[in-house]
């Protein structure tokens, strides 16, 4: 139970930036705006990790990397979406 609570909360803000990317991409938003929530959630992500790694200790600490972990994922993952193109306006 201790690691199910941070595996459920950090599923939030995956999912809402992996809606906002996708959003981003349907719209058709300049390249910079598309990538902008996966480079966000890295930042944000890194600093979480040495937040929760340095200053918060123990069970709290390990809630922190966690949410870190699974936010460089999202990251990632949003910025592989942001990235992918639809080839079909330039035929």
């Amino acid at each position: 139970m201790m690691l199910l609570g941070p595996l459920l909360i950090s599923l939030i803000p995956v999912v809402m930036i992996l809606a906002l990317t996708r959003w981003f991409r349907k719209k058709e938003f300049p390249f910079l705006i598309k990538m902008l929530p996966g480079i966000v959630s890295i930042v944000v992500a890194i600093s979480l990790f040495y937040s929760g790694f340095v200053n918060v200790r123990g069970f709290i600490g390990l809630a922190y990397g966690i949410l870190s972990l699974s936010l460089i994922a999202a990251g990632f993952l949003a910025l592989f979406i942001g990235k992918n193109t639809n080839f079909k306006g330039y035929v």
